[in-house]
């Protein structure tokens, strides 16, 4: 390889001066008063805290949660400082375990009614209003590898691919923001093969990226200097998406210099200087700006900051040359100018990426390509079937962003994308042939929308058989916001547990289920979801339609949802489920806010989700103004500098 040869003077010098470049590069945020209007709620918030919310937590509570944080919760603290963010999750934690009847346990001394439980989850949404007006800290992460491989396809014009051997991130709700000894010595040798598709071997014409980047050489020596500090200004101000401040700029030229000294030739220390910036955290992070001319703890994000967190959300890439522009232009965070680059953005084939990131995650189907199947069971997953099952999911996702659709469309819709595979799992083999996929119109009322879609219905399966204990937490958490408890660590899986042979012999799978319900530590959960994944057992583990099950027993896909309010089968269940408008749309823009910060939505983080809300809900919950509205809201145009 040319970069072993042509760079390999002091790789770790290299890396070295790459991390004196982190230590220029720091971070930033705004406050506002909030009015009568605040004071008031906070008003009532401190009432609320005071005659309702400790009394409770007093009397069934605080002897298990009060000075030590049993199952994570500690209420002693969390009434002593209400408003912080971490009594916050100790609120929202009691509230889910409270809901469930979980909290207390059924051998405690005092037990809340059914009317108590429903003020006690009323009370604690009011304690929002005591936190401080915050949006939080700018969230420093690491590009995600799609991320990094895009960016150096638009910087280097080299194929994303290029960022296989990196290892897949996991699934979560932020992001990572380290970079492991295994990670560095890769990031260090996909710099180097960038450096040998870029650079020419000396001797050789230069290829037009090396012409774009590094310009002509200098007739005279004496300029070799100078010049290559303008190739720096020209580098740095692309991959740390800002223009670099003149310390870093110091930084690379000693790169340059440092190679000079090692008789390296003008080419080959402009290219190592390259591989400084390239395995830069500046490069490698989304970060703030160092410098803050403000005494404010709170300050708007800069502009270049803005078209960084706006560019990556939607398209996993850096800001284009009109984005770039107009934050060289100081125009970006103006309300009217960003939103026209919000659609501009979407209207883009780039915007798959929105998708890519968010709706997959959301979805839960990241993991369904390498996800486990019975071969045996289940011949049909083959890599082509779960491609189609992804693109499906993707091409619906987008649809109903392109069109913006109300919210609703997600759960109750009356067409898909197919192709002749997918199509078989449907029934509509003879109506859809050949491998590419279009959009299909569906009749089936049991069809159309995300619950009743191969990809999620085979993500919240088993190898070999359907889970109406997943899909129901599925449905509760992913398309409602529910937060539901996790299980007793001593609790196994329902295939993991020993059932008497006589007792289940002959039984369906619900019935089996059920008498899962009959054990103390599982009825409470277990009545609040596996009611709803029974609703979708006339769908099999990969999604195909059926009216018995494995053993030939009828199935019973009757339910209901935590209301009281029954259903009888899939279409009945997505029915009442698109009815509950404002709750899907509530819980999509708080995920997607979530995603978009980078970090967990706290105490003030809700009250801002309420006043976008108010907008989302003026235009019937339609998903592109959902996205326009947290990307121009003040939690993602905004950040804490202080405090």
């Amino acid at each position: 390889m040319r970069s072993s040869r042509v760079f390999q003077i002091l790789p770790t010098t290299v890396a070295g001066l790459a991390l004196a470049l982190s230590s220029l590069s720091p971070c930033r945020a705004e406050s506002e008063d909030g009015g009568a209007d605040a004071a008031a709620l906070r008003a009532e918030a401190n009432k609320t805290l005071k005659e309702q919310v400790g009394p409770f937590v007093r009397k069934y509570c605080i002897q298990c949660h009060g000075s030590r944080a049993e199952a994570g919760i500690n209420l002693g603290s969390a009434l002593r400082s209400p408003g912080t963010t971490s009594s916050f999750l100790h609120w929202k934690k009691a509230v889910a375990n409270v809901k469930v009847h979980d909290m207390p346990p059924e051998h405690a001394k005092k037990i809340p009614t059914d009317e108590e439980r429903r003020q006690f989850i009323t009370w604690i949404g009011k304690l929002k209003y005591l936190a401080k007006r915050d949006p939080g800290p700018f969230v420093i992460r690491r590009l995600s590898k799609v991320e990094y491989g895009n960016t150096l396809q638009d910087l280097y014009g080299v194929n994303p691919s290029i960022a296989d051997s990196l290892p897949d991130e996991v699934m979560g709700a932020g992001y990572l923001n380290l970079i492991s000894p295994l990670q560095s010595e890769l990031f260090l040798d996909i710099a180097n093969q960038v450096i040998d598709q870029v650079v020419s071997p000396k001797g050789t014409p230069p290829t037009d990226v090396q012409k774009r980047l590094f310009g002509d050489t200098p007739c005279n020596v004496d300029e070799y200097r100078k010049a290559a500090r303008q190739v720096a200004r020209s580098l740095a101000r692309a991959a740390y998406r800002r223009p670099p401040t003149e310390a870093e700029l110091d930084v690379l030229v000693a790169i340059f210099a440092l190679a000079r000294e090692n008789d390296q030739d003008y080419t080959a220390s402009l290219g190592l200087m390259c591989k400084a910036v390239l395995v830069s955290p500046q490069f490698l992070f989304i970060t703030p700006v160092a410098n803050i001319d403000s005494q404010d703890p709170i300050v708007p994000l800069d502009d270049y900051q803005l078209a960084s967190r706006l560019s990556y959300l939607l398209w996993s890439a850096p800001p284009d040359a009109e984005l770039s522009a107009l934050a060289d232009q100081g125009e970006l965070h103006k309300p009217e100018v960003l939103r026209a680059q919000v659609e501009r953005l979407l209207e883009q084939p780039r915007s798959r990426a929105l998708f890519d990131g968010f709706g997959a995650q959301w979805l839960g189907v990241g993991d369904l390509e390498s996800q486990t199947f019975d071969r045996d069971v289940f011949p049909q997953m083959t890599p082509s079937l779960r491609k189609a099952m992804l693109e499906e999911a993707r091409l619906f996702f987008e649809s109903i962003v392109r069109e913006n659709q109300s919210v609703f469309r997600f759960v109750d819709s009356d067409y898909t994308y197919l192709n002749e595979p997918l199509a078989k799992l449907y029934g509509l083999e003879k109506s859809v042939q050949g491998l590419t996929m279009r959009r299909v119109s569906l009749k089936n009322p049991n069809r159309g929308g995300i619950l009743g879609m191969p990809a999620t219905l085979a993500t919240t399966s088993f190898p070999n058989r359907t889970s109406p204990v997943r899909r129901g937490v599925w449905v509760l958490e992913q398309i409602l916001g529910e937060h539901i408890p996790p299980p007793p660590p001593d609790v196994p899986e329902l295939e993991q547990q020993k059932q008497d042979p006589k007792k289940i012999d002959g039984l369906t799978l619900r019935q089996r289920t059920e008498l899962h319900q009959s054990k103390v530590t599982c009825a409470n959960c277990h009545k609040v979801f596996d009611p709803i994944g029974f609703g979708l057992e006339n769908f099999d583990a990969i999604g195909r339609w059926r009216e018995k099950d494995e053993l030939g027993l009828a199935i019973d896909s009757a339910g209901k949802l935590p209301s009281g309010e029954s259903f009888s089968n899939p279409a009945e269940l997505k029915g009442l489920l698109a009815k509950r408008e404002a709750g899907l749309a509530r819980n999509l823009t708080e995920r997607l806010m979530a995603y978009a910060v980078g970090r967990q939505l706290e105490g003030y983080d809700e009250i801002v989700i309420d006043q976008l809300m108010v907008k989302i809900a003026a235009d019937n919950y339609r998903v592109r103004t959902m996205i326009i509205e947290v990307i121009t809201s003040y939690l993602f145009t905004h950040r804490r500098v202080k405090g």
